[in-house]
């Protein structure tokens, strides 16, 4: 995973090290910490899912144990997207060009980015064309947006429960325009459980990033 030259053991604390500057929520250290990545001619795919998605783990934990509050979790999103600016300019051009194509966006009612932000990253490392309509985002727009591009794959994240029926709500529209069977529906988020994602018809669920990749893949015949 990592050039000739490059020992495992140095890799692996210049991964721990950008690991740790995103979840002190430092950007400046961050950018500069996935600089130091790429000059090691470290894999930046396998970079990404590793600092970025350890980083993320960590900082949802302290969020749930109370010890990081909402603008510690704006601040390290902040450091992961910049983070993964710096090592997208530095993917190999295979990955790059992609054939697939997923919409991606929280659903209406809900203000959360961080995970979708990170599912964002991973697919575009993954080949993925990514579109991120960004938060808050309508069933009305997720369609359109995914009609435009000729979407494989439309990604809905929902972090709270109360707006898990938007999610819903983007299926039941497909359908009453009759094209559900155009996209495959992603669902994601912490209260997302298999139970509901079958519920609702969707057709795959990822848990986390790296989960969410290996799904969106699956659906499309990648790899």
């Amino acid at each position: 995973m990592v050039a000739e030259g490059t020992s495992g053991g140095k890799a692996q604390e210049l991964l721990d090290h950008l690991k740790n500057q995103i979840v002190a929520c430092d950007m400046e250290g961050s950018i500069a910490a996935a600089r130091q990545v790429v000059d090691a001619r470290i894999d930046p795919i396998w970079a990404m899912k590793y600092a970025i998605g350890e980083a993320a783990r960590i900082v949802g934990e302290k969020f749930d144990a109370g010890d990081y509050y909402l603008p510690h979790l704006v601040m390290a999103g902040d450091a992961m997207a910049a983070v993964g600016e710096v090592f997208e300019k530095v993917l190999p051009q295979d990955r790059t060009t992609a054939k697939k194509v997923v919409v991606i966006g929280t659903v209406e009612g809900d203000m959360h980015s961080v995970g979708k932000n990170i599912v964002a990253m991973m697919l575009k490392a993954g080949g993925f064309t990514v579109y991120d309509l960004g938060v808050d985002v309508k069933s009305s727009a997720f369609i359109a947006k995914a009609k435009e591009v000729r979407a494989d794959i439309i990604a809905l994240s929902s972090l709270l429960t109360t707006t898990l029926p938007y999610q819903r709500e983007v299926i039941e529209d497909l359908k009453a325009q009759g094209i559900r069977d155009r996209f495959k529906i992603l669902i994601g988020g912490g209260p997302v459980t298999p139970e509901w994602a079958e519920r609702i018809g969707a057709d795959g669920l990822g848990k986390d990033a790296v989960e969410g990749l290996k799904v969106a893949k699956a659906l499309v015949g990648m790899e």
